[in-house]
């Protein structure tokens, strides 16, 4: 893995497409915990953004072996 790949942040939208899925139910998402998300603050408004290397972390599957 490159370096620019473990820091690339995005945006909601870039990280809803990135993940093939709306962009609503990506931050329904953020809401229940599901998704690794950082909160900007000093904003009035409710920013997110994603770093794209958790976001592949999240993809991969367990390394938990089932009993």
């Amino acid at each position: 893995m490159n370096a620019r790949s473990v820091t690339e942040w995005l945006t909601a939208s870039e990280a809803a497409q990135y993940l093939k899925i709306k962009r609503r139910t990506l931050l329904q998402w953020v809401r229940e915990g599901k998704v690794p998300a950082h909160r900007l603050s000093g904003t009035k408004r409710c920013v997110w953004r994603f770093l794209k290397s958790e976001l592949d972390a999240m993809l991969m599957p367990s390394s938990a072996v089932a009993a």
